[in-house]
């Protein structure tokens, strides 16, 4: 080979070698940035992934937390609509003998209306029927037994 070749051919050689250095150290330079920028990006996205499912555990306990509360609330509902229920009940209760002890007074109150009417009326008649007896002229003896017979008949006539 001649000279100038073979000096060609070294020249070539360290021109391809420095442009390699140059290039390879470029490249490598520009994969451990974006071999870099991926493990940003994965670490990153592990980061939001768990921020996520503490998240969702934080929603789920919430949730599970909500609904025992719900529950809760729904079974003191029940116990106050059962409590509500037994005092209406004995309410009612209480309002029906009071309403069965003021009718029971009305009704005492009735009878002896009627009791004292009837005595007024046995008094009228009994005043009445003296009065007969004095202003027709009967005699003592007969007038005591028409009172006598006058009075064992009053039960009759109360009853």
């Amino acid at each position: 080979m001649n000279t100038a070749e073979f000096w060609v051919l070294v020249s070539f050689v360290i021109f391809v070698a420095l442009v390699w250095k140059k290039a390879g150290a470029a490249i490598a330079s520009a994969l451990d940035g974006r071999a870099e920028k991926i493990r940003a990006e994965l670490d990153e996205a592990e980061r939001l992934h768990k921020d996520a499912q503490a998240l969702l555990n934080g929603y789920q306990r919430r949730q599970a937390d909500a609904l025992k509360e719900a529950e809760a609330v729904l079974a003191h509902a029940r116990e106050e609509a059962a409590r509500l229920r037994a005092q209406a009940g004995t309410d009612l209760e209480s309002s029906l003998k009071r309403r069965e002890a003021q009718a029971m007074d009305r009704i005492a109150q009735a009878e002896a209306a009627a009791v004292a009417e009837v005595r007024n009326l046995t008094v009228d008649v009994a005043i009445g029927a003296s009065r007969r007896i004095l202003a027709g002229g009967v005699q003592a003896v007969q007038a005591d037994r028409l009172i006598e017979q006058s009075i064992a008949e009053l039960p009759k006539h109360l009853h």
